[in-house]
């Protein structure tokens, strides 16, 4: 098993960070402050349109970062006498095998929002709101949970504890019966609500409110903290998962960031047909399944580094087939899973 040597050391590349960053940021703004300023319900044509709008910006960035990687790589002295070719290849295998995990563990996150919503009835106009800021928050909470991995990662125990706890949690997906969701029983919204009183009724898209000199805040915000719980809960799974596929943080990083800025389109794209993929859990679980045993085992067994190529088609497969089921294989009780 050769030393690993860190192809974007952030000493060298803290600015690529930076300006990934800046560029973020500014799509963020120009799709709230410009796209969707006036509160409206997001149909299924614009949602569709908006995903494949960042769907194609990560498959282009990705592009990028491999042209990138072409030319950089051989101007490096520490990549000597390296097959420059393959390791930009490699790159940009897993930076397209990281999007689509996390892609797919995203969709998890929908079942989840829909139930929420429902519980707090929110209605669709107010829903982008929630969940931009929502994602917002989750992309401060993705770079701590990423920068935490990345220094973990370093030890080797680490590797076996995340991949055991992949194996386990994508097991618990398999077998485990699911849970109801209950909000109020959060500990952290249950704190919400004796720091702050809560309005009883939703005051338009906003999340504060002062009244009689007292501040409240308002149903939207108690649903605003909940999603964000949720995220952080889903982070727990997703970090370890993509960080089992490649050990550069800034191609995690990137990924991620590219994964979640889409959730918002792809949530009002699915979200009335989210039953219809019954079968997708048992897809993510296998998957979460096999990216644990590539930590622990997989990458020993074949020399230190599983095939990035296998994964993309092993992963892909997996969730592919999981939704092809899930449309053909009639549900429980004779009725059609598509119908």
């Amino acid at each position: 098993m050769t030393d690993y040597i860190p192809l974007f050391p952030f000493a060298d590349y803290w600015w690529f960070y930076g300006l990934f960053t800046l560029f973020v940021l500014a799509l963020l703004a120009l799709d709230l402050g410009v796209f969707h300023r006036e509160a409206h319900v997001v149909g299924f044509r614009e949602s569709a349109a908006w995903s494949a709008v960042w769907i194609s910006l990560a498959l282009v960035f990705g592009y990028g970062l491999y042209q990138y990687a072409l030319h950089q790589f051989p101007l490096d002295p520490r990549l000597a006498g390296l097959d420059h070719a393959a390791l930009a290849r490699q790159t940009g295998l897993e930076y397209l095998t990281g999007f689509l995990v996390e892609k797919s563990l995203s969709v998890d996150n929908i079942f989840v929002f829909v139930v929420v919503f429902g519980y707090f009835a929110i209605p669709p106009q107010y829903q982008h709101r929630v969940l931009f800021f929502g994602i917002l928050g989750a992309l401060v909470f993705r770079i701590i949970f990423i920068s935490l991995g990345a220094v973990l990662m370093q030890f080797h125990w680490v590797i076996w504890v995340f991949g055991a706890f992949l194996i386990l949690t994508g097991i618990k997906l398999l077998f485990a019966p699911e849970k109801p969701i209950e909000p109020e029983k959060n500990p952290v919204i249950r704190l919400l609500r004796r720091v702050l009183p809560v309005t009883p009724r939703l005051e338009g898209q906003r999340f504060l409110l002062r009244k009689d000199g007292v501040l409240h805040a308002t149903p939207l915000l108690v649903c605003l903290v909940f999603v964000e719980l949720t995220d952080i809960v889903f982070a727990v799974d997703s970090v370890p998962a993509i960080f089992a596929l490649t050990k550069e943080p800034l191609v995690v990083f990137t990924s991620n960031v590219f994964a979640i800025l889409g959730l918002r389109a792809l949530f009002f794209m699915l979200a009335g047909v989210m039953h219809r993929f019954r079968l997708l859990k048992y897809g993510l679980g296998l998957v979460l399944v096999f990216v644990g045993l590539k930590m622990v085992w997989l990458n020993e067994a074949f020399g230190g580094k599983f095939p990035i190529s296998w994964s993309l088609g092993i992963i892909g497969g997996v969730i592919g087939a999981s939704v092809l089921l899930s449309l053909l294989v009639p549900a429980r009780g004779g009725k059609p899973a598509a119908g």
